[in-house]
């Protein structure tokens, strides 16, 4: 089992950036596929990126492609997403989201483990 916490959001205007940061408990983090998710308000859940147990595969949703980045650092149990040149329309709760299969990581159904998330919010 996996325990996961997020960090880093916060209030920004357009065009600046942040770094999320996910950091798990648990000895068998590097055994994990590591998603974001986010939620807007009235909106459901959608994918962001995603990224396998050792980084070898990366994925992202098309609106986001050129601007996040995520990463991880497996000795520091901590995934991150960089997100640069942020819009409005990335406000939003931030998940972080751990399972053990790497297939279909957009899915939201098939992960196991869910942070509580964190809030960025978008000025413009």
């Amino acid at each position: 089992q996996v325990k996961l916490v997020e960090s880093g959001g916060g209030l920004v205007q357009a065009g600046d950036s942040l770094r999320l940061s996910c950091a798990a408990s648990g000895r068998t983090f590097s055994s994990y596929n590591i998603g974001w998710f986010r939620q807007a308000p009235g909106k459901e859940r959608e994918f962001v990126a995603a990224i396998t147990w050792s980084g070898f595969a990366t994925y992202y949703a098309g609106n986001v492609k050129s601007r996040f980045t995520i990463s991880r650092d497996n000795a520091k149990n901590t995934v991150y997403l960089q997100t640069n040149s942020l819009k409005p329309e990335d406000t939003a709760v931030y998940y972080c989201a751990a399972k053990v299969d790497w297939s279909s990581m957009s899915l939201e159904r098939l992960y196991d483990y869910w942070g509580q998330g964190t809030q960025v919010t978008v000025s413009s």
